[in-house]
């Protein structure tokens, strides 16, 4: 049975047909995928305290869904799956601090330890995807999640942040053949 694709934008973010994501969504409906792309409340600071229940009362994100997270997003991810199964998830651009940036330390998600053990224990498929020339997110973020997760790891060379790319063929792929 295929899961239900969810995709959680990142922050500053007005509306979730940003960049890649339509033709992301198009292309999954194509292949027969339940899917949900919507904008998230709170979607300029992201904060836990709206995503998190949105995600598990309004989505209703579970054991047979699949979360594409995006920068902000894929920390939402990342916090929903330790304390949520859900199928799998495939986190673009994320980090583990806040960077030490205001609107991430508003989010609410870098004030707690991480549980790397439940988040890798309640989902079955784990993708990090990530870009070595990224301005935002420092790459020993992406080191760190990769050595505390043992993700599938999805290097795409000079993609920066994915802000540029109207297409994602390499996410669409992944999904593809794992699920």
């Amino acid at each position: 049975m295929k899961p239900r694709i969810i995709y959680i934008h990142g922050n500053q973010t007005t509306h979730w047909s940003f960049g890649w994501s339509p033709w992301l969504k198009k292309e999954l409906d194509k292949k027969g995928y339940k899917t949900f792309f919507e904008t998230f409340p709170d979607s300029i600071i992201a904060r836990a305290k709206y995503w998190l229940p949105f995600l598990k009362l309004h989505v209703k994100a579970g054991a047979n869904d699949v979360i594409v997270g995006w920068s902000s997003g894929a920390v939402a991810a990342l916090r929903y799956a330790e304390t949520n199964k859900i199928r799998g998830s495939i986190l673009i651009a994320p980090s583990h601090t806040d960077l030490n940036d205001e609107l991430e330390r508003q989010s609410g998600y870098f004030k707690k330890p991480w549980n790397w053990q439940k988040i890798k224990a309640n989902q079955s498929h784990i993708a990090l995807v990530y870009s070595e020339n990224d301005p935002y997110i420092p790459q020993k973020q992406f080191q760190f999640i990769a050595e505390k997760l043992k993700p599938t790891i999805i290097k795409v060379p000079k993609a920066k942040h994915f802000i540029e790319r109207n297409t994602f063929p390499e996410v669409l792929e992944y999904i593809l053949q794992t699920y």
